[in-house]
């Protein structure tokens, strides 16, 4: 019964290990990093509504006092 040559292994793990590092690194050099983002100046637009200027209040049926 022949014995298991493991004298290549060493070399096929470090090669594994160095090309999968190197395409990670091509990967990730490869991705676009965006800038500091900075808030957007956006204009408020005041809508006129008639009910803005005063107080309502909304009674609901259920909310009636019980009698």
């Amino acid at each position: 019964m022949p014995q298991l040559d493991t004298s290549t292994w060493f070399i096929t793990i470090i090669s594994m290990i160095i090309t999968l590092f190197i395409m990670f690194q091509l990967k990730i050099s490869k991705h676009y990093y965006y800038n500091n983002p900075e808030p957007l100046t956006t204009k408020l637009e005041k809508h006129s509504n008639p009910w803005e200027t005063k107080w309502t209040k909304i009674y609901l049926p259920l909310l009636l006092p019980q009698r």
